[in-house]
């Protein structure tokens, strides 16, 4: 588990090809890296397979070129890093898995006189009812809330983001021009609410789960909020 806080940015280094898949080499500054651990690279988990001077290796499966932005990448490229959340430690972002749901495209992005970049982003059809104004989300991997939402029907959604100097700072989001390509990742909370609702729509909720007054008016208070 991750909390979507950008521990650091790596160099892509060297990228090898195998039957479709890839093993990339990251250049970053850990100096204690395990072998096996999980590292979000850019919001997608990998695994370190081998730990090498400078940096570490890491294969990436067909699936996740597939699923991600990151078989768009070219040597030299800088991403994202941030190990894996320690037992105890920090939650100082929001609960991200590095599980990519879908990738987006960037509709416009417009500077702040005090430093802030607005970002507006354009998310697949499908990931609409899990994006809600002032919720969370992970853009590459970077923790965001959720500023504006206007849905464009089964196709695609959009939503805005505002970033801080720091987070401009301390990522390569402020480099995002128009249709550039985003791993996104919705809060798994919102994903745990829809199943809930899809359960309670189809029947099937075990027993005690749902019917009551309250259920309800924690349901309707739920689905004011964006979440379903």
């Amino acid at each position: 588990m991750f909390t979507g806080l950008v521990e650091e940015l790596g160099v892509v280094r060297r990228m090898e090809r195998r039957r479709g898949a890839q093993r990339w080499r990251v250049e970053c500054s850990w100096r204690d890296l395990v072998l096996g651990e999980s590292i979000a690279v850019h919001g997608a988990c990998l695994t370190v397979a081998e730990i090498v001077a400078g940096g570490f290796e890491a294969d990436l499966s067909t699936e996740t070129l597939a699923r991600t932005s990151l078989g768009g990448r070219a040597v030299g490229d800088r991403v994202h890093l941030e190990r894996a959340t320690p037992l105890g430690g920090r939650m100082g972002g929001h609960m991200v898995l590095g599980h990519v749901d879908g990738v987006g495209a960037v509709a416009s992005s417009q500077r702040g006189d005090d430093g802030t970049m607005a970002l507006e982003l354009r998310a697949p059809g499908e990931l609409a009812r899990f994006i809600a104004a002032k919720g969370s989300i992970a853009v590459d991997g970077v923790s965001l809330t959720v500023n504006t939402v206007i849905d464009e029907g089964r196709e695609a959604t959009r939503f805005s983001i505002m970033l801080v100097p720091h987070t401009l700072q301390r990522t390569t989001l402020g480099d995002l021009a128009a249709n550039q390509t985003v791993n996104l990742e919705v809060d798994v909370l919102a994903r745990y609410v829809q199943r809930q609702f899809e359960v309670e729509r189809g029947g099937n909720a075990s027993e005690g789960a749902g019917g009551s007054d309250a259920d309800a008016n924690l349901y309707a208070k739920l689905r004011s909020g964006g979440f379903a």
